[in-house]
């Protein structure tokens, strides 16, 4: 820590009693929440305004964070959800043509408590032998006396953040969905070559936690899209006729989610194609049968390599997640609502990174445990949303085959289900 810094102390506290003393960073005070890293090199507004990160603080591997500032576009929500955030070396100045301010204001104007100055390279390699844990970060008034002593902290200054540390409940168990959530349901029409059109399907995707560019890469694709609140019932989400449910990512125990996995099973009933995404992939195993389990330190960042099964093609993903299914890799297996299997792998560790669900042999539903949504990037898995779109296209013929006077042929019938695994 440079002694003639300008900023004023501050002191990061981890639940297992590690201490790091640097400098504030935004705004000052007290912050509390599970520590992660993420490795992204890139896309920190996207990081920052992501709802899955509600309740953490995120440690930025990357050493020069806020070099390009923060602009009108990035931004996955209205506001910065991250609990807290650690960098090692602050931008002096925002460059970039997009650039509309400095991402230190953003912090600060939002009251997110902040750490820089450290060593981040250090703080990763505990979590990532420690695992992901609760931490403290205490500066201006929150930080106890003994915190700016000259040979480091005092002991009684870490067991006084230590014990603030400790009283906040840790993320296993946690259903957070709820906070994070739309307070209403709103409509994104189609964009692009198909705003002012009829849509060519009407989606409705419970926000979890959904991050903005989801609603936007089905806006583009024709797709009306509903977004709607985490407590929507299953009879609120028939009514729309929707051609297919999402369920997006979001914070939070997946083992938590009971009215969640409740309404997915509804959807899944109903025959009514699913995608899921991040936390919307956990619901969908649980939904099925599978259990799901903590991870030690989690996936977080935009460089994740992972297996379609299917093609044997790896993909370079953005993820974020501390939580995963537990599924068999090496069979499929037999659910109520039909065959399920593993349809994507992470490759650094093996972790479930994406189910199916096939009825007769079609598919009927899929998600991934990673983001394709990824703003910032990597795009390789933009697929997932034509993937998606067509199946609701194929839904929508069948039903209007259906609605048309006499019946539709067997040949037709059977030629609209076998769309639908395309």
């Amino acid at each position: 820590m440079p002694e003639l810094s300008h900023r004023p102390a501050a002191l990061l506290v981890l639940e297992d009693g590690w201490a790091l003393r640097g400098r504030s960073y935004g705004a000052q005070g007290r912050t509390i929440g599970e520590i992660v890293f993420s490795t992204g090199m890139t896309g920190y507004q996207e990081t920052l305004t992501d709802p899955s990160y509600h309740r953490q603080i995120v440690v930025q591997t990357a050493p020069h964070i806020g070099n390009t500032g923060v602009n009108d576009e990035d931004a996955e929500s209205d506001r910065i959800w991250v609990a807290g955030y650690v960098v090692r070396e602050p931008a002096r100045r925002a460059s970039s043509w997009r650039s509309r301010r400095e991402l230190e204001d953003d912090l600060r104007d939002a009251g997110i408590v902040g750490l820089c100055e450290v060593d981040t390279r250090a703080l990763t390699r505990h979590l990532r032998e420690a695992g992901a844990m609760r931490g403290g970060i205490f500066s201006g008034d929150a930080l106890p006396a003994g915190g700016t002593d000259p040979g480091g902290p005092s002991q009684a200054c870490i067991d006084i953040c230590l014990e603030a540390v400790r009283s906040e409940p840790p993320m296993s168990g946690r259903a957070l969905a709820a906070e994070v959530t739309t307070p209403s349901g709103y409509v994104v029409e189609p964009t692009g070559p198909a705003e002012g059109q009829k849509p060519v399907a009407v989606l409705a995707a419970i926000d979890l936690g959904i991050k903005s560019r989801t609603p936007w890469q089905f806006a583009e694709r024709g797709v009306r899209v509903h977004v709607l609140p985490q407590s929507t019932t299953l009879s609120e989400l028939l009514a729309l006729r929707p051609d297919g449910v999402l369920f997006s990512n979001g914070p939070g125990d997946p083992g938590s989610a009971d009215a969640e996995i409740s309404l997915l099973r509804g959807v899944l009933d109903a025959r009514i194609p699913f995608f899921g995404i991040c936390l919307g992939n956990q619901l969908l195993g649980r939904a099925l049968g599978y259990g799901t389990y903590k991870l030690a330190y989690g996936h977080r960042g935009v460089n994740q390599p992972v297996v379609d099964r299917a093609t044997g093609k790896v993909e370079i993903t953005a993820h974020n997640h501390g939580f995963a299914v537990d599924a068999p890799l090496d069979r499929s297996v037999d659910t109520e609502f039909g065959q399920a299997s593993v349809s994507h792998i992470g490759l650094n560790d093996d972790v479930v990174e994406g189910l199916e669900l096939r009825r007769d042999g079609d598919l009927v539903a899929f998600s991934v445990q990673y983001h394709p949504e990824a703003a910032a990037g990597p795009h390789d898995a933009s697929y997932l949303f034509d993937r998606f779109a067509e199946l609701m296209r194929a839904r929508q013929r069948i039903r209007q085959s259906h609605q048309a006077p006499g019946p539709a042929s067997p040949a037709t019938s059977s030629q609209e289900s076998h769309a639908s695994s395309n």
